[in-house]
């Protein structure tokens, strides 16, 4: 008998349920996928983009770097992927999007729990998918209290490490304790890859990262001068895809694409005719495949003009501002960039994210908003009511979207 019958006769049912959630989980990768690829003038540098969306969640490939590069799974933006690359890793977002995921970790996840993390369970229960299965360390921050659960279940099951993230970024005290959060990130990452954090290394981090930046910040630009150029569903899949990516290899795929755009707006070419309504997209993390709601929002002739999520643009945008050339002087200046511009609803004080707002519908021309709530994210539920204040004042449209993981809602 080979290995796979042997498998097969030991755990029958184990097996029929690995096979279902293959079936499932690609159909609707697929599906996902070709509604993107469907809606109109689609740029061809977006093509590396989705093939890197479609090698993982179709073709069920690992993160694509170099080789003999472990990988560290990280479930928030508060990892600085520098420090990561520092210590000869690639770091690897893995906030779940799919489906078929989120039904599985349904049974083993409170009825009331993000399907955000029960979508992450369900990936860890089925053991299919191998850019969860391959990471030599999981790096969790605390942002709500579903994510502190996963990080106890989690550390159950792999090695993992828990960061603390401070309620008050504002206080030196609690920016100490982050920057305390981030050595003994850097020591279990070490311990992984058998590295040691340098100045050099961190460097050189620092450097590789800028270079995504600056792509990305051109991207932005790009899109705050024509608002029309591309859209926001393109947008959301090409940073997706940074997810799964060594940062290298997507800063050469975003500069191909900025230069497309660069060309087609020289022609005045747009994606979208002038009278489309322009939209921003804010609130709970839209993660690949859940892609319903940008393209709801596009296939019904709108354009998705701009987004504040974290999988989005501010995942990335922020580089760190470095005064004291030392090990310690990099990680206090990784430890501000992940915190005091992020505009997360974890902190007590958030009225950053309602200033970038505002930023935002002023540089995107936007004409109303989408709040995004996926069931059970009571962060971002919580401040649907101040944003909702601030747009009456704005005469801005917002409407509240609560959405679960499933196809139907």
């Amino acid at each position: 008998m080979t290995e796979k019958e042997k498998t097969v006769a030991l755990y029958p049912a184990e097996t029929r349920r690995r096979e279902r959630f293959d079936r499932k989980s690609v159909a609707i990768a697929e599906k996902m996928l070709r509604r993107v690829e469907g809606l109109s003038h689609r740029p061809e540098a977006l093509t590396p983009f989705l093939e890197t969306l479609s090698d993982v969640f179709v073709d069920r490939e690992d993160a694509i770097r170099p080789e003999g590069m472990p990988t560290v799974g990280t479930y928030c933006v508060m990892v600085p992927p520098e420090l990561v690359y520092a210590l000869g890793a690639m770091p690897v977002k893995l906030c779940g999007g799919s489906y078929t995921a989120f039904n599985i970790g349904d049974d083993t996840a409170p009825r009331d729990a993000c399907p955000l993390v029960k979508a992450v369970m369900g990936f860890e229960e089925i053991d299919a998918m191998p850019i969860y299965q391959n990471c030599s360390l999981m790096a969790v921050p605390v942002t709500c209290d579903c994510k502190k659960k996963l990080a106890g279940w989690l550390s159950e099951r792999r090695p993992t490490s828990v960061l603390h993230v401070p309620a008050n970024r504002d206080l030196d005290a609690d920016m100490e304790q982050f920057v305390g959060e981030l050595y003994a990130l850097s020591a279990q990452i070490g311990k992984a890859t058998g590295e040691s954090l340098t100045y050099e290394s961190l460097s050189d981090a620092c450097r590789m990262m800028a270079d995504a930046q600056y792509e990305l910040s051109r991207f932005i630009d790009l899109r705050r001068r024509y608002p029309r150029l591309i859209r926001g569903t393109f947008a959301m899949a090409a940073m997706n895809a940074m997810s799964y990516t060594y940062a290298p290899t997507w800063t050469e795929q975003m500069k191909a694409l900025n230069d497309e755009l660069t060309a087609l707006a020289r022609k005045k070419q747009m994606a979208v005719k002038e009278n489309r309504p322009r939209l921003l997209l804010t609130g709970s993390p839209v993660v690949f495949p859940n892609f319903k709601l940008p393209l709801l929002i596009e296939e019904m002739g709108g354009l998705l003009a701009g987004d504040e999520t974290c999988m989005g643009e501010r995942g990335l945008y922020d580089p760190p501002a470095v005064v004291d050339r030392t090990v310690d002087g990099i990680l206090r200046a990784l430890a501000n960039r992940s915190t005091r511009p992020c505009t997360c609803p974890t902190f007590a004080d958030n009225k950053r994210r309602v200033y970038r707002i505002r930023q935002l519908i002023n540089d995107y021309q936007i004409q109303g908003v989408v709040y995004h709530v996926l069931r059970g994210c009571l962060v971002y539920d919580y401040e649907y009511a101040i944003l909702e204040e601030e747009m009456g004042k704005l005469n801005i449209p917002i409407i509240r979207v609560e959405t679960d993981y499933n196809e139907e809602d």
